[in-house]
Order: C-alpha cells, then structure tokens, then sequence
C-alpha cells in the first residue's frame, strides 16, 4: 500500500463537501438535492465512478465551479467518492440533505478550510484515509472567546 496526500484547491470564497458514494446516479441525485434545498446555490459537483468506465462524472449550475469539483475529483481519483464545490450557501444549508441521498455513505468534510485528502493505493485502486481540515488547535477557549463566538453566531443569524 502506498499513501499520499492531495491538495485540494478551490477559491477562498467556496466551501466544499468531499464524500464517498456508491452508485453512477450520485451527480443527478445530488444535483436535486442542492437546487431543491438552495435554489440561488451556485455549485458543481464531481463523482468518481469506481466500475465499469471508472469516469469522472460530473454536473452543475456553475461552469467555473462545475470545473473545479472535476478537477479536484480527478486529483483524488477515489473510487465512488465526490466533490461538490459551492458558493451562495454553506455545507450547513444542504448537508442534512445531502447525507439523505440515497446513495450516500460517508462525508469525510463540509469546510471552507484549506484541505488535504489522505489517499491509500493499492493494485487495485485508490481511496480516502481521512482529510486534514484546516488547523491545528492553537490553545483553549476562554471567556471571551466564548462571547465572541455566541455573537458572531447570533451576527450572522444562526442563533437567536
């Protein structure tokens, strides 16, 4: 077995949701998923097919991040895994239906964070170990950094 680790690379402006999946209809069923939940969203997303022609499938509703998700894709070449790469909306407005798609097994990360995938091959191909999501830990939060973390919360309307 050989490991490696790929960089994935998107805009600074984007978040992205990595994941693994199991069947060639995972791009459409995605797909609904995101416009039904965000209909402004702006997003492409890619898949890594793991049979048959072993493809990257993709679609979207932005050519620019469409591009991006199969780029990235490409780059981590894992068997049934997928990329959506979005703007105009956070992991946290789709993720709960993402995770309801019926092909869906796993989300490794739902980040805005630089990220790195850990990649194992063997002979017979490629997969996930895990991702490294942004930063280590720089100390513990104390008091104020726990009243500036429920303002900003409440500043940008996800708490009351």
């Amino acid at each position: 077995m050989h490991t490696e680790i790929v960089k994935l690379d998107f805009p600074e402006d984007a978040n992205i949701i990595l994941g693994q999946s199991h069947f060639i209809k995972t791009v459409e069923d995605i797909y609904e998923a995101m416009v039904n939940t965000v209909p402004n969203i702006k997003f492409g997303v890619a898949f890594c097919e793991a049979s048959g022609e072993c493809l990257v499938r993709y679609h979207g509703n932005d050519e620019e991040l469409t591009k991006i998700a199969t780029d990235n894709a490409y780059k981590i070449s894992a068997g049934h895994s997928f990329i959506i790469v979005m703007r105009d909306g956070f992991p946290i407005n789709v993720l709960g239906r993402i995770k309801d798609v019926p092909e869906v097994c796993r989300i490794f990360c739902a980040t805005a964070n630089p990220t790195e995938v850990i990649i194992a091959s063997t002979h017979q191909g490629r997969g996930i170990m895990g991702v490294i999501d942004g930063f280590a830990p720089k100390g513990i939060e104390k008091e104020d950094g726990k009243k500036w973390r429920k303002d900003f919360l409440r500043t940008i309307g996800y708490k009351l």
